[in-house]
């Protein structure tokens, strides 16, 4: 039998009915999903290092479990001394199964791991259903060796759904276990 992630099974079991009875949807098709999470990080002082792209992009592969990939500029900017093309950071697209185990093991191993945690700002929507969320510090997850990193960076988090409305999306997103502060 192949390993179901434990919240992609309990968005199906539970998660759906759940948003079914909260908003009302006529259709099972209706209800919103979790499209994609994006995890990227921007490294600025990559103009004067190369080094550090490819660090960033080692730290992200292991952090998700899928090969990150470096960003390029899109055009030149002086004052920074930047040219288009130049590598400034990194990302990785997470779907399906690893998306669901890398949302799993956010929530219930690193988010906990943050100093003086009481919970992620409600105000990260972008008034069509998407989430972003800003990390301060990678050495939070727990695959992250603290000897070997170089620098302390953070990180963005963007959590896309189908969800409509910012309401439904919180209420999604709740449901999947991020833990939003109560007001």
């Amino acid at each position: 039998m192949a390993h179901v992630a434990r919240l992609k099974k309990e968005y199906s079991e539970r998660i759906v009915s759940a948003l079914t009875e909260e908003f009302a949807y006529k259709n099972v098709m209706q209800v919103p999903k979790l499209k994609k999470i994006v995890v990227s990080r921007g490294v600025g002082a990559a103009v004067a290092d190369k080094k550090l792209i490819d660090h960033a992009v080692d730290e992200l592969t292991m952090i998700t479990g899928q090969k990150a990939i470096a960003t390029m500029s899109k055009k030149d900017v002086a004052a920074f001394k930047l040219r288009k093309g130049m590598p400034i950071g990194a990302k990785v697209t997470l779907r399906g199964e690893m998306m669901y185990e890398f949302l799993d093991r956010l929530v219930t191993s690193a988010l906990p791991r943050v100093r003086d945690f009481q919970g992620i700002k409600a105000t990260g929507f972008d008034g069509r259903g998407n989430y972003s969320l800003g990390v301060t510090e990678q050495i939070i997850f727990p695959e992250i060796n603290i000897d070997k990193i170089n620098r302390i960076n953070g990180m963005d988090i963007t959590f896309v759904t189908t969800a409509e409305t910012d309401k439904e999306a919180k209420s999604l997103l709740t449901e999947l276990g991020l833990p939003f502060k109560k007001k």
